[in-house]
């Protein structure tokens, strides 16, 4: 990552720091614990560190085991945690500077490490959705990377269906799609989120993660997957049968890539993500399945499988240029089966562009 969009990146977090009137903006990472948002602002993608951002300088404090990766990664100036506590060093760091308000992300910190800081006396602001605005709009290099993670995820997703067979389980077809995603060229698949991989009636599963159940003739299953490249995320749906597709599986698959369809026609700067949603519902609901539509129709997509902004009945959001969306519609009936059809979207000026339409978004099959 160049140090353009980095300082661009920080520039715009001043701007709400200043809003907030917060001296030091502070960004620990701790087990690797919100790393994606260390490395947006820093370009550092160790386990170990925290950002310290002030109205006029920038440091990365981290220990000796990251030392060189930090200076190869990182612009900010970098600061040495010599004892065993980084938040210890981080405070030495602020009292040198002399910084008495400091923004912490309440809804990513740690207890113990809130209490570090408020016993020391520091006027604490909660800047939670700090990170969530900046790193929303995703820029050229971002989209990019999306992209590619999508090229790569579908690659890997073509070869590992033609190494299934009927018999394999769908814990097996997850590894292999993960081996394949990684032979392709990706960092991997999620990383701490597993794959969705859910066969017979297990694919009225939402979220029906890979089990010892092998796969039949006449099944169905539903895989939901990705892969990371240069730390962005790509997120896929695709159906696959075992054999001669069920003529209820082609019903439901069809009606859900209509409602898959109309959405992302509608997809554009200003639109209500409420709208889009309820779009995509009313085919359902008109072919006869609204109750089986159980989630919201997509999220945001980035550094993380779940972003800002949100897809839902709920959602208050308005779509923004440089949001990268999934429109992902599903229909799950309990005791026999479902299907989802997922696909990610930039949105642009004129409306929007597929960012993994290299996989066609048919019902694939074995």
């Amino acid at each position: 990552m160049n140090d353009f969009p980095l300082a661009d990146r920080v520039s715009r977090l001043r701007q709400l720091m200043a809003e907030r009137s917060v001296e030091a903006f502070v960004l620990p990472v701790q087990e690797g614990a919100n790393w994606e948002s260390l490395y947006y602002l820093s370009g550092f993608r160790g386990s170990s560190g925290s950002a310290v951002i002030t109205p006029g300088e920038t440091f990365l404090v981290t220990d000796g085991r990251y030392l060189t990766q930090a200076r190869g990664q990182s612009p900010f100036s970098l600061v040495e945690q010599e004892g065993s506590s980084l938040v210890l060093a981080v405070i030495e760091l602020l009292e040198r500077l002399g910084t008495k308000r400091v923004g912490l992300e309440w809804e990513r910190v740690t207890h113990d490490l809130f209490l570090a800081f408020d016993e020391r006396g520091y006027g604490i602001e909660d800047v939670s959705s700090f990170l969530p605005r900046l790193r929303r709009r995703k820029d050229d290099e971002e989209i990019s990377l999306i992209s590619e993670a999508a090229f790569k995820a579908g690659q890997a997703f073509l070869r590992t269906l033609e190494k299934t067979f009927e018999g394999m389980t769908e814990r097996e077809f997850a590894a292999l799609l993960e081996y394949e995603i990684r032979l392709c060229g990706a960092e991997g698949g999620w990383g701490t989120n597993e794959f969705i991989v859910a066969s017979g009636q297990r694919s009225a599963l939402p979220h029906g993660r890979a089990t010892d159940r092998a796969f039949r003739r006449g099944d169905w299953f539903t895989v939901d997957f990705g892969a990371r490249y240069g730390g962005y995320l790509s997120d896929i749906t695709r159906n696959v049968s075992c054999g001669t597709p069920d003529g209820w599986l082609l019903e439901i698959h069809d009606l859900v890539r209509r409602a898959h369809d109309v959405a992302a026609e509608l997809l554009a700067p200003g639109l209500p993500c409420r709208e889009i949603d309820r779009a995509a519902r009313s085919v359902i609901e008109a072919g006869g399945y609204g109750e089986h539509f159980s989630h919201g129709l997509g999220h945001g997509l980035g550094l993380e499988v779940h972003e800002a902004p949100r897809l839902s009945p709920r959602s208050d959001d308005c779509l923004c240029v440089g949001d990268i969306v999934t429109v992902e519609p599903g229909i799950y009936v309990g005791g026999r089966g479902g299907v989802r059809l997922e696909d990610d979207y930039v949105i642009t000026e004129e409306g929007s562009v597929c960012l993994t339409d290299s996989l066609e978004s048919r019902l694939f099959s074995i």
